[in-house]
C-alpha cells in the first residue's frame, strides 16, 4: 500500500464501515495529504481536545474522517489531563483559538471511585457550565466505558459499592444534563467499549506506557463515532434510504421464484433475518426517514412481492418505487428529482456488487455500503451512522407525511396549465414572527441541515442562535408555512444584524421541500415591514457559492438588489412598497 497510488476515492471506501482500525493508524498522514489535495467546497471548523488521556491519534483520525465529509478542521489539544483546569480557568490560547467545537475527552481512568459521587459529577458539570459561558460553543462529551475487573463479581452493578453501580449512576446525571441543555452531545464510551469487547479495549501496556485511556485499535472506532455528531451538526446526514428488493428485503428473486417462494416471515433462519432487518429499516419511518423502492423488476411483480402477507414493509411504507428494467444509477436520479433532495442524501441498499460498483462509478456521492450476508446487514447499516440523530423535532417525526403531501401537491400541480393559479389554489397561509423559545429546536436544526436555499453558509450554534434571538443588534424571522394539504412546519429563517440604517442579510435558508412556493417573498417582505419599523434604510446581502446553492444565486436580483462587489448586493428600502408575495396569506399571531 505504501508505494501504491490510491485515490481519494478509494481512500473514502476505505474510510467506511467496516474499516480496518491498523490500515487507517498506519496512513492516516499520508492519506490526509492526498484528501487536503482534493479541490472540493469544504466546510470549516475549529475543534478543541480538552483530553484526560492522550489524543493525538484520537485527534488525528478523528481529522481524517471529517475531511472524508468535506468537513476541514483546526484542532486545539490541551496537555494531558489537564482537561478540568484548561476547561475551567482562563486560558488566552484556547479563547484566542475561538472553538466551535470542545470536545472533552474522558474515561472511566478519569474517575476518582472513591470520592462521593455528586461531588465528582458536580465538577464536570462545573466543567460544562464555564465553557458554555466562557466559549458559547458545542461541547461533546464522553460518557464511561466500565473497568477491565468487577470486584464485586456480578453484584458489582446492584450493590452500592460496586464500580459498576457508581460508573452506570455518574451516566445517568450525564444523560439527565444532555437531555436538558441544548447544544450539549454525548460521545457513547460505554457502548462503544462494550460494541469492541471490554477484553480488547483495555490494552494496560499502551496505557502504562503513553497512556491511552484504551487500545489504539479502538482509537478510530471512537473517532468515527464523534465524527458522526459533528457530521450530524454540519448538516450532513442523509434523508433517505433506496432499497433493492430481491435477496435485500427478503431472499430469493421473486420474478423467478414467485411471491410464495421468495424467504421472508418465521419459519426459516433466513426469513426470520430477512424480517428482522425491515423491522430495523421500518423503525426509521419514525425519525423522518424516508423509504424507497429501486428494484429490477416489472412493477407488478415487484408489486406481488411486497404484498406478501408476511412483509413487515407494505406499499404505503415506500414513498417511491421504481422498478423497472433501467440503470439503477439513472432511477436514483430519478428518485432524488421526485424527493426533491440532491443525490448526495441517499442511502443505497442492494446486495448485488455489480449495481453497487454501477452506482459508486457514475453516483460516487450517494452512499453505497457492501453487504455480505443478510445476518450483517442491520450491524452494516447501523454502524455507519447515516441518520446521526441529536434531537427529534416535531417537524422530523412528521417529514413522511410531509413527503407524502407534496406528493399530492405534485399531482395538483400536473392539473393546471398556469403555475399561478397552481399556487393560488394551494390555499397558502403562513405565519412569521421572531424566533420564539419553543421553536430554537427546529430552528438549529434547519440552520444545520440546508444547503441548497443557504446564501451565506453560515452554521450558527445553539447559544448563537439564542444570542442573536434577544440581541437588539439582530432582526431575526422564523417563517411557517400551511396549505390545504398539510402543515409544512417551520421551513425560513432570516437573520440580519442591523449597523446603523443598515440590515445585514448573516442567515438566510429555507427547507427544499417549499422551494417555488413564493415562501421566500412572503419572507423578504416581512423583513422590509420590521426594517422599516427599526429606521433601517438599507439592506446588505451576502452570497458565497457552494457546490449545493447554485439554486439561489440569482435571489437578490429577483428580489431587485444591486450586485455592489463580489458576493455583496444592496437594497435600498423604498418608504413604501416593493412587496412581492402574491400567493401567500400573512397570518398575524393568534389567527
Amino acid at each position: 500500500m505504501g508505494k501504491e497510488t490510491i485515490t481519494a476515492e478509494q481512500i473514502k471506501d476505505k474510510l467506511s464501515v467496516p474499516f480496518d482500525s491498523s490500515e487507517i493508524l498506519k496512513y492516516c498522514k499520508k492519506w490526509k495529504r492526498i484528501l487536503q489535495e482534493v479541490k472540493s467546497d469544504c466546510m470549516y471548523k475549529k475543534i478543541a481536545v480538552l483530553g484526560g488521556s492522550t489524543t493525538k491519534h484520537l485527534k488525528d483520525t478523528l481529522e481524517l474522517f471529517l475531511m472524508r465529509e468535506g468537513i476541514q478542521c483546526d484542532f486545539y489539544e490541551s496537555e494531558y489531563n489537564r482537561y478540568w483546569e484548561e476547561g475551567v480557568f482562563e486560558n488566552r490560547e484556547l479563547e484566542q483559538f475561538s472553538p466551535d467545537i470542545i470536545y472533552v475527552f474522558t474515561s472511566y481512568r478519569n474517575l476518582n471511585l472513591d470520592e462521593v459521587l455528586e461531588c465528582q459529577y458536580d465538577k464536570y458539570e462545573q466543567l460544562w457550565e464555564k465553557l458554555q459561558e466562557r466559549y458559547h460553543c458545542t461541547i461533546l462529551q464522553n460518557n464511561f466505558e466500565l473497568p477491565f475487573y468487577r470486584l464485586l463479581g456480578n453484584q458489582d452493578a446492584v450493590l452500592n459499592k460496586g464500580d459498576t453501580y457508581y460508573i452506570n449512576r455518574m451516566n445517568e446525571k450525564l444523560y439527565t444534563y444532555a437531555g436538558n441543555h441544548n447544544n450539549f452531545y454525548v460521545v457513547d464510551l460505554h457502548y462503544l467499549a462494550a460494541e469492541f469487547g471490554l477484553s480488547k479495549w483495555y490494552d494496560l501496556n499502551t496505557w502504562y506506557l503513553y497512556k491511552y485511556a484504551f487500545s489504539l485499535e479502538a482509537v478510530p472506532l471512537v473517532a468515527w463515532n464523534v465524527s458522526r455528531i459533528i457530521k450530524a451538526m454540519c448538516g450532513k446526514n442523509k434523508k433517505g434510504f433506496v432499497l433493492d428488493l430481491d435477496n435485500t428485503l427478503w431472499g430469493g428473486v421473486v420474478g423467478e421464484d414467485g411471491p410464495d417462494h421468495i424467504e421472508i416471515g418465521e419459519g426459516t433462519p433466513v426469513g426470520e433475518a430477512y424480517l428482522e432487518f425491515q423491522k430495523y429499516i421500518k423503525r426509521h419511518e419514525d425519525l423522518g426517514i424516508v423509504l424507497n423502492i429501486c428494484s429490477k423488476n416489472d412493477i407488478c411483480t415487484a408489486l406481488e412481492g411486497i404484498q406478501k402477507e408476511e412483509n413487515l414493509l407494505k406499499q404505503d411504507d415506500f414513498f417511491i418505487i421504481q422498478s423497472n428494467w433501467n440503470r439503477k444509477d439513472e432511477n436514483l436520479k430519478t428518485i432524488a428529482e421526485k424527493l426533491n433532495v440532491s443525490v448526495d442524501s441517499l442511502v443505497f441498499l442492494d446486495d448485488n456488487p455489480a449495481e453497487r460498483e454501477i452506482v459508486n462509478q457514475n453516483l460516487p456521492a450517494v452512499e453505497t455500503p457492501s453487504f455480505d450476508s443478510v445476518e450483517h446487514y442491520i450491524q452494516l447499516v447501523d454502524q455507519n451512522h447515516y441518520f446521526e440523530v441529536l434531537n427529534l423535532s416535531q417537524e422530523d417525526q412528521k417529514r413522511n407525511d410531509m413527503y407524502r403531501e407534496n406528493k399530492l401537491r405534485k399531482q395538483e400541480e400536473e392539473r393546471f396549465q398556469d403555475y399561478g393559479s397552481y399556487l393560488r389554489s394551494l390555499d397558502m397561509k403562513a405565519r412569521i414572527h421572531p424566533f420564539q423559545e419553543a421553536e430554537w429546536d427546529r430552528i438549529f436544526q434547519l440552520v444545520q441541515k440546508s444547503n441548497q436555499f443557504n446564501l451565506t453558509t453560515k452554521r450558527y450554534t445553539m447559544n448563537e442562535i439564542q444570542e442573536m434571538s434577544k440581541s437588539p443588534d439582530y432582526m431575526t424571522l422564523s417563517g411557517r408555512l400551511r396549505d390545504r394539504f398539510g402543515d409544512n412546519g417551520i421551513v425560513s429563517l432570516i437573520v440580519v444584524q442591523k449597523e446603523d440604517e443598515t440590515a445585514h442579510i448573516r442567515l438566510w435558508v429555507m427547507s427544499c421541500r417549499v422551494l417555488g412556493r413564493n415562501m421566500e417573498y412572503a419572507m423578504f417582505d416581512a423583513l422590509l415591514v420590521r426594517c422599516r419599523q427599526c429606521g433601517i434604510r438599507k439592506i446588505k446581502g451576502y452570497y458565497f457559492p457552494t457546490d449545493k446553492n447554485g439554486l439561489v444565486k440569482d435571489l437578490f436580483q429577483r428580489l431587485g438588489f444591486e450586485h455592489e462587489d463580489g458576493c455583496i448586493w444592496c437594497y435600498d428600502i423604498p418608504k413604501a412598497g416593493g412587496e412581492m408575495n402574491e400567493y401567500i396569506a400573512i397570518q398575524e399571531e393568534g389567527d
